[in-house]
């Protein structure tokens, strides 16, 4: 965990940013005092941890044209649209507002049977979801072969995050939403399992993946590189990469936080240390990466407390490392559960960096500092965390 000093430097932008206020509503209480904003997302409306699915509300808009668009909505930086709404609350998101990372929307009428009287809206941006994923293993299995082709592709507009806000406002005023499209006329994406546009729900196909050791089940839907949108089973949406900025997640300019994919991992579909890219691309299983933040907060409006959301992000920031031939020839490579050092886990991968076990997987990318300098690829997932098992404890 980030200290409580750190907190009380950073959280001030992270509420400002969110539009926080003393009148916030709580989704059970009036009253904001004590609230507990969960690092599990509020709004699912089922979840199976053994399958790793969830039903999530479904939402209706319309295309340029006025054609049904539906999507699920899982963050917002602003505090009272993630209470309302049962989102994780990310402030940080709102530094894209101004990019295009972030597509302008219009609003058309009330809810029109969205839940939560969630206006229609109207995007500016859309997604093919046509294509045939085609993934095809290159030599070493990750890197992919350039044949690999996703399986849905965003036009120029497109980002899941949207604003209905002028692009001239205020930013300490916007509110930004991360809005994944998940169907539309020209099919639904990968990740849907089934969807009831009737009854407004859609169940999705989660990914397993890990936080400062414990499990966490997170929704892939967008990847801004063809190659890693076809592997992350998401669509193809190259805008996600203006966001701010990568290899930085400082809370007060920067809309990322950091993923970190094992390229190498152990391999062996029942090896209790597989994990990897490489795993993933041989249909061992999910990939297992990992992630350096949560989206839970103890109390929004008391900074004495710790608040993960401060620094939490969906639009994750890769930075893949690869284990050295030192450390499999030594026998060290195992599974890593936790980026930060002072975690009680088997490994960690700031101690291994330093310890020579691990190298920076793009080692010509922009270094983060919080990760003892390790670079980023310049590529962005969109991965919405689902679940914590800490918050089941």
């Amino acid at each position: 965990m980030r200290t409580t000093l750190r907190l009380l430097l950073i959280l001030g932008v992270g509420i400002t940013a969110g539009a926080c206020s003393d009148d916030a509503p709580a989704p059970s209480d009036p009253s904001p005092v004590g609230q507990l904003l969960p690092n599990n997302l509020a709004s699912v409306i089922s979840l199976d941890t053994a399958a790793a699915t969830a039903v999530l509300p479904l939402y209706r808009g319309e295309d340029a044209s006025g054609n049904a668009v539906y999507f699920v909505i899982t963050e917002s930086n602003n505090l009272d649209e993630s209470v309302r709404l049962g989102l994780n609350w990310a402030p940080k998101i709102v530094h894209a507002a101004r990019t295009k990372a972030v597509q302008q929307a219009t609003e058309m009428t009330g809810g029109g049977g969205n839940p939560n009287e969630f206006p229609v809206v109207r995007f500016s941006g859309n997604v093919d979801f046509s294509p045939t994923r085609n993934l095809v293993p290159g030599p070493e299995l990750f890197p992919l072969d350039p044949s690999t082709t996703p399986g849905s592709v965003g036009d120029a507009n497109y980002s899941p995050v949207f604003t209905l806000d002028d692009r001239d406002a205020d930013s300490t005023e916007t509110i930004v939403y991360n809005a994944p499209h998940l169907a539309n006329s020209t099919g639904v994406h990968d990740r849907v399992i089934s969807i009831d546009s009737t009854g407004m729900q859609v169940t999705l196909q989660l990914t397993r993946g890990f936080y400062e050791g414990f499990a966490i089940l997170y929704l892939s839907t967008e990847t801004s590189h063809d190659d890693v949108a076809a592997l992350e089973v998401g669509t193809f949406a190259p805008n996600l990469n203006e966001a701010p900025f990568p290899g930085d997640d400082k809370p007060f300019r920067s809309a990322r936080e950091a993923i970190i994919p094992i390229v190498n991992g152990p391999m062996g579909v029942d090896n209790p240390s597989r994990q990897g890219l490489r795993s993933a691309v041989a249909g061992e299983g999910d990939p297992l990466n990992i992630f350096q933040e949560q989206a839970g907060c103890d109390n929004p409006d008391d900074p004495a407390l710790f608040c993960d959301a401060a620094l939490y992000s969906p639009l994750w920031d890769v930075h893949p490392v690869v284990w050295t031939q030192a450390a499999i020839d030594a026998g060290i490579r195992d599974r890593i559960t936790s980026d930060k050092r002072e975690v009680i886990a088997p490994l960690n991968v700031i101690d291994l960096l330093a310890d020579g076990w691990l190298e920076p997987g793009a080692p010509g990318g922009a270094r983060n500092s919080s990760l003892g300098g390790l670079p980023a690829a310049g590529i962005i997932v969109n991965c919405p965390i689902i679940f914590v098992a800490e918050a089941s404890r």
